[in-house]
């Protein structure tokens, strides 16, 4: 039912913690599932240097941010800013139908910690100004 990659993200997840003075902190969350997730970057120069997560839910919602965390460390924010849901669960080698939810919060946690930064920079990211944090997963 799930992927090797999908175990070993959630058994060992990657960039798990906080972020203390985080430049971009994003927390999404599903009532209906139960599924939290919350993502801190630190970003340099355009650039994310570093980003961590917490993730209170199943395993594919922990092994979704573990490597939506792998897919943005030392990318840019134009190029985190590509990263959608499909291209999450395609590097976990997949994701049963009714766990795709999990990978569209992963999508959405990296877009809500971008316009946290966006919005204490007051700097404009393409792409963010349509982002509605409000959007149910489950109807993807």
């Amino acid at each position: 039912m799930y992927s090797e990659k999908v175990m070993e993200h959630f058994k060992n997840p990657r960039n798990v913690g906080e972020i203390e003075n985080a430049d971009g902190i994003g927390e999404v969350g599903n009532p209906r599932c139960g599924d939290i997730m919350k993502m801190y970057l630190k970003i340099e120069d355009e650039v994310i240097v570093d980003v961590k997560f917490k993730t209170f839910g199943c395993g594919s919602a922990i092994a979704s941010s573990s490597m939506a965390t792998e897919m943005i460390k030392g990318k840019t924010i134009e190029e985190a800013m590509s990263i959608t849901n499909k291209a999450v669960a395609k590097a976990l080698d997949g994701l049963p139908p009714v766990k795709m939810h999990c990978s569209v919060l992963a999508e959405q946690a990296i877009k809500s910690a971008l316009l946290d930064y966006s919005k204490k920079n007051n700097v404009h990211i393409d792409g963010l100004e349509d982002f509605d944090l409000t959007e149910d997963p489950h109807e993807h």
